[in-house]
């Protein structure tokens, strides 16, 4: 990899991270929201000298033997021993019968997270490498590496591994700790990533505000090996820069990948306006598929910049292409003002609800912005819209989506049900593994 690694001290940017003007609303929203709901009573201690467990409350086991992996405050009628945050503990019914081991966490509303349901097993070092084998096992046979040189090698709970997220890019590992019982395996976690994959760096993002609830410190920075001056990530054809230490998320959006594909299939002639651009990746695409101009917004120059690299790295024409530092509510409604409008849309919002605590508030962001995408958009336009909510629902997405054609005045027709691609499965069990959803939208003609 021979680029030049570009200046990008980390600053505000979007998507699925709130950009300048859009902080601004997250701010709004988490003063005006609801609190978190508090415990339903919080779980008495137990016999301190016995062996350490979780108790649960009568009738509250149901989740679980579903084998949803996760254990609320509430369903805990007490813990016995004396656990530390990160332990692993046996998940009993009221009755005392073994449901799971789970890794305890004393500071979370989610008091503990299922590591395996079968008693017989022992969680160690062994444990970690069958499952992290068996997640790296499952993206080979997806056969993506054929279209990518990067990709999500390991889907926290959706792969057996709670609050672990691992994103290869090329022979870069950056790994991402979210839960307590995670923290806890770290360095056998990185060993096991280290022999399995023998990437030249292995770099630890573990500094995003889910942290925060988990009780945890953030962290960023070199866990195994040594950071090459320039990461990069070759995507169907086209190279794009990858900040690992400073970027967004682990430095790019890979769950975007099938999503900016059909991007490209669609924009053929078309004006297109990308909104909250991030690196480019939508408009990259566009530009490749034949965009006849592309609009691209976002509040962080520093992203517009790497943007703009990209675009020069993939000797795409840049007389197409304009860039436009701003905040993107506002600047939608001066584009309404002036009369400006486009044949393909683009929003891909930061994270406006991270717990459905905020939904309310946040529903009236999503509204607000896609009423200003379907007056900008021109008779038979497409709007490709996005949430990465997990508190928004793919249900009350497409109310919200609904609500807003229908104050535009307009008739929209869904085309495309999106979601994030395949090295983010979700588990049967776990719905809220699927953060990510989409819909393209036609106006009529």
């Amino acid at each position: 990899m021979t680029d030049k690694k570009p200046n990008t001290k980390r600053t505000p940017s979007t998507p699925h991270r709130a950009s300048q003007g859009n902080r601004d609303f997250r701010k709004r929203t988490r003063r005006d929201a609801p609190a978190p709901a508090a415990p339903h009573g919080k779980p008495s201690d137990g016999n301190a000298n016995a062996q350490a467990a979780i108790l649960l409350r009568e009738g509250r086991e149901k989740s679980l033997l579903r084998r949803h992996p996760w254990v609320f405050s509430g369903a805990v009628e007490r813990i016995d021993g004396a656990p530390l945050s990160g332990d692993t503990l046996a998940v009993r019914d009221a009755s005392g019968k073994f449901i799971a081991w789970a890794a305890y966490n004393a500071g979370s509303q989610i008091t503990a997270r299922v590591w395996s349901w079968r008693e017989d097993d022992v969680i160690d070092g062994d444990f970690f490498r069958r499952r992290i084998a068996t997640a790296i096992a499952g993206r080979s046979g997806l056969k993506l590496d054929k279209d990518s040189s990067g990709m999500r090698l390991i889907h926290a709970e959706s792969d057996g591994l709670a609050g672990l997220i691992v994103d290869q890019y090329g022979d870069v590992l950056v790994m991402q700790i979210g839960s307590a019982g995670a923290e806890r395996w770290r360095e056998t976690i990185a060993d096991i990533l280290q022999q399995l994959c023998n990437p030249a760096c292995i770099y630890e993002r573990s500094d995003s505000d889910s942290r925060a609830l988990e009780g945890l410190e953030l962290r960023n920075g070199v866990l195994r090996g040594s950071l090459p001056e320039a990461v990069a990530v070759i995507e169907h054809g086209l190279r794009f820069g990858v900040d690992v230490a400073a970027g967004q998320k682990t430095g790019f959006y890979l769950d975007q990948r099938d999503n900016r594909a059909l991007t490209e299939t669609l924009a053929e002639g078309k004006d297109v306006l990308n909104c909250f651009c991030y690196t480019g990746g939508f408009s990259l695409y566009a530009l490749r598929g034949g965009a006849k101009s592309v609009l691209s917004m976002d509040a962080s120059g520093d992203s517009l910049r790497i943007a703009e690299q990209n675009l020069s790295r993939n000797n795409l024409d840049a007389s197409r292409a304009e860039w436009q530092e701003a905040d993107v509510f506002v600047a939608l409604r001066k584009l309404r003002d002036q009369g400006r409008s486009f044949d393909m849309i683009i929003l891909d919002p930061p994270k406006f609800a991270p717990t459905a605590a905020y939904a309310e508030k946040a529903a009236r962001g999503y509204k607000d912005i896609n009423l200003l995408g379907f007056k900008l958009l021109r008779p038979g336009g497409l709007l490709f819209t996005y949430s990465c909510s997990g508190g928004i629902s793919e249900e009350l997405f497409q109310k919200i989506i609904a609500g807003a054609a229908l104050d535009a005045g307009v008739d929209a027709q869904i085309v495309h049900h999106l979601h994030a691609s395949a090295d983010h499965p979700v588990l049967l069990s776990f719905p809220e593994g699927a953060y990510l959803k989409g819909l393209v939208l036609q106006v009529a003609g």
